[in-house]
């Protein structure tokens, strides 16, 4: 079912139930005609005065609808054009023609007016033009003869909301200015990691397959001249070639597949941030931590992809807090590295175990880790924590080393 949180601001509607909910939030503020309406409906002007009311009115509604609704219901971002601009003219044309010609209750419509100034006009000069139309309202108030009530609660509603719609927009802007450079950063990692495959596979290869092609060419030779003996060494020597080469090949995919930890913080918090669940972490969460190997950073990342996508479909969360803290391990002189996931949420709800659960604890034995889930201690919500070993200094030195030499 669709909640209000679904609908973001910005965001173009999905389907007709968001559609739906969004068209409420906007409807919601039509209440304010009630005061224009109920002055057609009781009567107090001739017939000719009630007519032209509602001339006014449904012209007014249909410009309103076409100038602001027709922006938030498709979640756009348009630029001023003079169609704009004259269509805005006609809507404060009619508010002051009927304030002054239908009286006080028609000054609600500069509120109306002054939200459409803060969405459309552009942004260097929407706060001004808001203050304008305030300003016109508070004259045409004073021509009719409104009371002070009116006029200090319709001009407080008329600047308030211009105001608000004008920081509206520009969060809008930059909601989708931000959406676009992740969009723009996930595009370019995703382009590097093709080059560093390309790289690696061009270096994997490049000398193996060069190689085999030599020794095919000798082994032809060897073979015109029938000495078989030394064109079967080279057979042999092709065959473990290739067979390192599919080695080394599968090596450098397993590598380009696993998961980087930093990668996988960044995706959590844009997953989160969109599923509109707040995303707390310490500022060096994603900054490397030394002894941390290639598998266990990769059991780590499959974690974090496993524990915020359970959050973001099963939670119900409306907070989502990670940690990565060092321990001391469960051998003398060891150390290990914890992820905790921990959740607001539902609590047990998803604490049985299923499938990606149970494939998640495999790829943590692998790395000789391991995981543990819960219910948050003391508190309401699920929490994941997910271990790794972390290497001696020494170990890991010799490692960097011999893939140093390897290159």
């Amino acid at each position: 079912m669709t909640t209000w949180s679904e609908v973001r601001i910005g965001m173009t509607p999905e389907n007709r139930r968001q559609l739906f909910v969004k068209s409420c939030w906007a409807l919601l503020w039509l209440v304010y005609l009630a005061y224009p309406v109920q002055d057609l409906v009781h009567g107090k002007h001739g017939t000719a005065a009630t007519a032209v009311g509602w001339g006014l009115l449904a012209a007014f509604l249909v410009v309103y609808f076409d100038l602001l609704f027709r922006r938030q219901m498709t979640g756009r971002t348009v630029e001023w054009n003079p169609r704009d601009g004259a269509k805005f003219g006609v809507l404060v044309a009619i508010a002051t023609s009927a304030t002054l010609v239908l009286g006080e209750p028609w000054t609600t419509l500069f509120t109306y007016s002054s939200v459409c100034a803060g969405a459309i006009l552009p942004t260097r000069v929407a706060l001004r033009g808001v203050a304008a139309v305030t300003g016109l309202m508070l004259l045409c108030g004073l021509l009719v003869h409104a009371s002070g009530d009116t006029l200090t609660s319709v001009g407080f509603a008329a600047f308030l909301g211009g105001a608000a719609m004008t920081g509206l927009q520009r969060l809008v802007r930059t909601m989708r200015e931000l959406r676009e450079a992740r969009q723009a950063i996930a595009a370019l990692a995703a382009s590097d990691e093709r080059l560093r495959l390309a790289r690696d596979l061009h270096d994997l290869l490049g000398h193996s397959l060069s190689l085999i092609t030599l020794k095919t060419e000798l082994t032809s030779r060897f073979m015109d001249q029938e000495r078989y003996a030394e064109a079967r060494a080279q057979v042999d020597d092709i065959e473990k070639v290739s067979r390192q080469a599919l080695i080394d090949v599968r090596e450098a995919i397993g590598g380009y597949r696993r998961p980087k930890l930093a990668v996988e913080i960044a995706a959590a918090r844009t997953a989160l941030t969109a599923a509109d669940i707040r995303f707390d972490a310490a500022a060096d969460l994603a900054d490397a931590r030394p002894g941390l190997g290639p598998d266990e950073e990769g059991a780590l990342g499959w974690a974090l992809r496993e524990a915020v996508t359970n959050v973001v479909r099963h939670s119900g969360a409306g907070r989502c807090e990670v940690v990565l803290e060092e321990h001391p391990g469960e051998r003398e002189g060891e150390r290990e590295l914890r992820l905790i996931v921990r959740d607001d949420g539902s609590g047990g709800r998803h604490a049985r175990a299923g499938n990606g659960l149970s494939g998640l604890g495999e790829r943590l034995q692998l790395a000789d880790g391991r995981l543990e889930t819960g219910p948050v201690s003391g508190g309401k919500g699920f929490q994941l924590t997910a271990v790794v070993p972390l290497r001696t200094q020494s170990v890991a030195s010799a490692s960097d080393l011999a893939g140093t030499l390897h290159e």
